[in-house]
Protein backbone atom coordinates (compact mmCIF):
# COMPACT_ATOMS: atom_id res chain seq x y z
CA UNK A 1 0.00 0.00 0.00
CA UNK A 2 1.11 3.27 -1.29
CA UNK A 3 1.20 6.24 1.21
CA UNK A 4 -0.85 8.36 -1.08
CA UNK A 5 -4.25 9.84 0.16
CA UNK A 6 -7.09 6.70 -0.83
CA UNK A 7 -9.19 7.17 -3.96
CA UNK A 8 -11.94 9.06 -3.17
CA UNK A 9 -15.94 9.01 -5.01
CA UNK A 10 -16.62 11.61 -6.45
CA UNK A 11 -20.79 10.58 -6.93
CA UNK A 12 -22.33 7.29 -6.11
CA UNK A 13 -25.70 5.87 -6.12
CA UNK A 14 -27.76 2.96 -5.90
CA UNK A 15 -29.38 2.18 -9.41
CA UNK A 16 -32.75 0.41 -9.93
CA UNK A 17 -31.36 -3.09 -10.98
CA UNK A 18 -30.23 -3.45 -7.57
CA UNK A 19 -26.60 -2.16 -8.47
CA UNK A 20 -24.13 0.42 -6.78
CA UNK A 21 -22.43 2.37 -9.12
CA UNK A 22 -19.31 4.90 -8.22
CA UNK A 23 -17.94 7.48 -9.99
CA UNK A 24 -14.37 7.95 -8.79
CA UNK A 25 -11.85 11.12 -8.82
CA UNK A 26 -9.53 9.44 -11.51
CA UNK A 27 -12.90 8.86 -13.55
CA UNK A 28 -12.68 4.92 -12.91
CA UNK A 29 -16.41 3.78 -12.85
CA UNK A 30 -17.15 0.82 -10.38
CA UNK A 31 -20.48 -0.94 -10.68
CA UNK A 32 -21.28 -3.47 -8.01
CA UNK A 33 -24.15 -6.03 -8.00
CA UNK A 34 -25.92 -5.46 -5.02
CA UNK A 35 -26.09 -9.11 -3.28
CA UNK A 36 -22.05 -8.92 -4.00
CA UNK A 37 -21.55 -5.71 -2.08
CA UNK A 38 -24.13 -6.62 0.81
CA UNK A 39 -22.13 -10.41 1.07
CA UNK A 40 -18.82 -8.43 1.79
CA UNK A 41 -20.12 -6.17 4.81
CA UNK A 42 -17.64 -5.36 7.09
CA UNK A 43 -19.94 -4.48 10.12
CA UNK A 44 -19.56 -5.98 13.39
CA UNK A 45 -22.26 -8.33 12.57
CA UNK A 46 -20.84 -9.37 9.40
CA UNK A 47 -17.49 -9.81 10.92
CA UNK A 48 -16.09 -11.41 13.76
CA UNK A 49 -14.53 -8.50 15.49
CA UNK A 50 -12.01 -9.97 17.04
CA UNK A 51 -10.55 -12.79 14.34
CA UNK A 52 -11.77 -10.30 11.32
CA UNK A 53 -13.16 -13.64 10.02
CA UNK A 54 -16.41 -13.53 7.88
CA UNK A 55 -19.50 -14.89 9.94
CA UNK A 56 -21.80 -13.79 7.74
CA UNK A 57 -23.29 -16.59 4.94
CA UNK A 58 -24.02 -15.13 1.61
CA UNK A 59 -26.94 -17.93 1.54
CA UNK A 60 -28.30 -15.71 4.35
CA UNK A 61 -28.66 -12.84 2.18
CA UNK A 62 -31.32 -12.41 -0.61
CA UNK A 63 -30.28 -12.92 -4.25
CA UNK A 64 -32.20 -9.97 -4.63
CA UNK A 65 -30.99 -7.40 -1.68
CA UNK A 66 -30.28 -3.51 -3.47
CA UNK A 67 -29.21 -0.49 -1.84
CA UNK A 68 -31.97 1.80 -0.65
CA UNK A 69 -30.08 4.42 0.46
CA UNK A 70 -25.90 5.78 0.11
CA UNK A 71 -24.60 7.85 3.27
CA UNK A 72 -21.57 9.51 2.81
CA UNK A 73 -19.22 8.96 6.19
CA UNK A 74 -16.78 11.86 6.68
CA UNK A 75 -14.61 11.77 3.37
CA UNK A 76 -13.52 8.23 3.79
CA UNK A 77 -16.71 5.84 3.28
CA UNK A 78 -20.13 5.25 2.43
CA UNK A 79 -23.07 3.76 5.32
CA UNK A 80 -25.80 1.57 2.83
CA UNK A 81 -29.15 1.31 4.34
CA UNK A 82 -30.14 -2.21 2.38
CA UNK A 83 -33.30 -3.89 1.07
CA UNK A 84 -32.84 -6.32 4.18
CA UNK A 85 -32.99 -4.19 6.73
CA UNK A 86 -29.04 -4.30 7.02
CA UNK A 87 -27.88 -0.88 7.43
CA UNK A 88 -24.59 -0.86 10.26
CA UNK A 89 -21.95 -1.60 7.52
CA UNK A 90 -19.66 1.38 7.04
CA UNK A 91 -17.49 1.07 3.47
CA UNK A 92 -13.81 3.09 3.21
CA UNK A 93 -13.74 3.94 -0.16
CA UNK A 94 -10.78 2.20 -0.37
CA UNK A 95 -12.16 -1.08 0.19
CA UNK A 96 -15.10 -0.15 -1.94
CA UNK A 97 -12.11 0.10 -4.93
CA UNK A 98 -10.48 -3.20 -3.81
CA UNK A 99 -13.74 -4.46 -4.38
CA UNK A 100 -14.12 -3.15 -7.61
CA UNK A 101 -15.68 -6.59 -9.85
CA UNK A 102 -13.62 -5.07 -13.03
CA UNK A 103 -10.15 -4.25 -10.82
CA UNK A 104 -10.32 -8.12 -9.70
Amino acid sequence: MSDAAPMRAVRAAPFPNGEVGIVWEDGHESYFPGHYLRCACPCAKCVDEMSGRKVLRNTEVPETVHAVKLEPTGNYALRIDWSDGHSTGIYTYERLRELCPCCQ
